[in-house]
């Protein structure tokens, strides 16, 4: 039996995660900055704490139970939280933890960054491989703390070989348990595109997220890694696979509507307007891993629910 840190621990897919390794018998301790709402069935006995993840508590947890993997899973993408507060969380807080797995000689460190901090742009190569220029910087300074998390990271690679460190960069991540800006976004009634605009779209279920997280934990490779889904689809095919109501949107409209009628985050539009479709050959080869669930399945799933409420409403 192994003992796990995961942070992020009131998501659903830290939670799926945990779910996984507790059914196998290991112990799983979560940790998160947001309260964690009570969980039912294999994860009622968790231990979980809430704290910052720059501040002293974190140093307990490690000193109160010994842990042979650290999964990180647990950046904070919502813009409702202000920017120095996502620094914070995001780069001091990471430093942190990164620091006490080496202080504390964990074994395996997992670090969960973003596909998002390529950027779209229509410069970018496709596919986009993991030694890809990060653009998302240079007109969006709300993915700073993203990508210095993941540059952070990325050095750590290098830097401490003592820690087998795997960054992960997963696509869109969708699914059931998934409450993120896409996921969120596809389950709304009706669903609009860029008008003229309909780029290659890659979406990465939550099943797999999970699959590849406890791979890279488990495998002997260091580095930094791209997760993509099944396949791409343009995004107005993907919004049909979703069954969802759409409408076009003139490019110069895109910010009264999302200021009106969406909390979708503005800096994400340019992801309607140019494809960022990544390849994860490398993890592919490096671990033997592949994506499980087809892409209609990973859509249906994701908003299921949500069309069962509408169509009752």
């Amino acid at each position: 039996m192994a003992s796990y840190l995961i942070t992020g621990i009131a998501g659903g897919l830290s939670q799926l995660v945990a779910s996984k390794l507790v059914a196998q018998g290991h112990e799983v301790v979560g940790i998160d900055y947001r309260p964690v709402p009570p969980l039912d069935g294999p994860l009622s006995e968790l231990r979980t704490y809430r704290a910052n993840y720059n501040k002293t508590i974190i140093e307990d947890v490690f000193k109160w139970h010994r842990f042979n993997a650290v999964l990180h899973l647990g950046r904070v993408g919502n813009l409702k939280e202000s920017l120095g507060k996502r620094f914070d969380l995001n780069v001091v807080g990471s430093q942190k933890i990164m620091n006490l797995c080496v202080q504390h000689q964990i074994e395996r460190l997992v670090v969960l960054s973003t596909f998002h901090i390529y950027g779209a742009d229509p410069a970018n190569h496709i596919p986009i491989s993991e030694d890809e220029p990060l653009r998302a910087g240079t007109e969006f300074p709300q993915l700073a703390d993203a990508i210095q998390l993941d540059n952070m990271a990325t050095t750590w690679v290098y830097q401490h070989r003592e820690v087998r460190i795997a960054v992960l960069r997963p696509t869109n991540v969708i699914g059931p348990n998934i409450n993120n800006a896409m996921s969120s976004f596809l389950r709304m009634r009706t669903v609009p595109h860029l008008a003229g605009f309909n780029p290659m779209t890659d979406f990465l279920h939550e099943e797999d997220l999970a699959s590849a997280i406890l791979t890279a934990e488990g495998g002997g490779r260091s580095g930094i890694f791209n997760i993509a889904g099944s396949g791409a689809v343009p995004w107005r095919t993907a919004l049909e696979l979703c069954r969802a109501r759409t409408f076009p949107i003139p490019a110069g409209l895109v910010s009264f509507y999302l200021r009106m009628f969406s909390e979708f985050p503005a800096y994400l539009i340019n992801f309607f307007r140019y494809p960022c479709i990544i390849t994860d050959q490398a993890f592919r080869e490096a671990f033997g891993w592949a994506p499980h669930v087809p892409l209609s399945e990973a859509l249906n799933s994701t908003v299921k629910t949500a069309r069962q409420a509408q169509a009752r409403g």
